[in-house]
């Protein structure tokens, strides 16, 4: 190397499966991260409240690309509900709305949660990153809005009651699809027993193809950061889009490829389970390269991944 080349940044893409504390916010979690990773660029992929805590899959650098095509639709939770009080953020950061109420029995909570099983409508709370208008649903509520919400459709695959806990609490195991607050599940299941109640803890298990059993904490990154070795900590950009279907562009036909024009399936194998209008993962030498779709006889490109 000359005096005057530079030795290039090393590039980071992919995810990093990251075990988000309580107390700190998404945001704050991505910008450590950043820092880690010398400025490259990070993004989460689905936020958790503050003082929640689980899985936060991050994207690094071209995987924040692959953010549309991800299966995340599926999340696991544990959460503890405690009845007695109701907050007006649903959570135990609230202010009380409402106190008393007799805290239901195990056998009353059990059968209460068969109610919010399946695909059911559920109303969004206003401390909430929705926007109305352009605006955070949480700046609303903090300056004293109040906007009339639609029930939105929501799935609960499976809610199941583990263990009664201390201060009238019980624990609940929830797996659920995208969308679904936690705490308003909380706050509904009080209402529906006649008991004020709030969510006091959550852990989320699962997002998507990311549990807890891989997660790592920032104490953990930063170790493996301060010993260089942080790009073995990235997942790979394919796990996340595993589940689309996979076509191998041959080699003869790198150039057009990289060129960006579409490949006609006459050149192609295995396209016959290839719907029109839906992704494809497209690999070349068995590297992702793109995420295409098929549109009428061609595989044509929406996202590029390559160099």
């Amino acid at each position: 190397m000359t005096e005057h080349q530079k030795p290039q940044k090393q590039a980071f893409c992919g995810f990093l499966n990251v075990l988000k504390p309580p107390g700190i916010t998404s945001a704050q979690v991505v910008g450590r991260v950043r820092r880690m990773l010398g400025g490259e660029k990070v993004g989460h992929a689905g936020t958790l409240d503050p003082e929640a805590a689980g899985v936060l899959p991050l994207m690094v650098g071209k995987a924040a690309r692959l953010f549309d095509y991800m299966q995340d639709k599926q999340k696991s939770y544990i959460a503890e509900v405690a009845f007695g009080d109701a907050t007006d953020t649903q959570d135990a950061q609230g202010v009380s709305t409402e106190h008393g109420g007799n805290p239901p029995n195990e056998e009353a909570i059990r059968a209460a949660l068969l109610g919010f099983c399946g695909d059911i409508l559920q109303t969004p709370p206003m401390y909430s990153a929705l926007r109305r208008d352009g605006r955070r649903l949480y700046d609303l509520a903090r300056k004293g809005e109040t906007i009339e919400l639609e029930p939105r459709p929501v799935t609960v695959h499976s809610l199941t009651l583990s263990r009664m806990t201390e201060r009238d609490g019980a624990l609940l195991a929830v797996t659920c699809s995208k969308g679904f607050y936690v705490r308003t599940l909380c706050y509904d299941l009080g209402v529906a027993l006649g008991c004020p109640a709030h969510m006091r803890f959550l852990l989320r298990t699962q997002s998507g193809v990311f549990t807890l059993e891989t997660a790592q904490t920032l104490e953990n990154l930063q170790a493996v950061a301060v010993s260089g070795a942080l790009a073995e900590a990235i997942l790979p950009m394919e796990l996340a889009v595993a589940h689309l279907p996979c076509l191998e562009v041959p080699l003869w036909l790198e150039k057009p490829f990289r060129n960006g024009i579409p490949l006609s399936i006459k050149a192609l194998s295995n396209v016959d389970e290839l719907v029109q209008g839906k992704a494809v993962r497209m690999r070349l030498a068995g590297e992702l390269i793109a995420i295409g779709e098929r549109q009428g006889d061609d595989i044509r490109q929406r996202t590029w991944l390559g160099e």
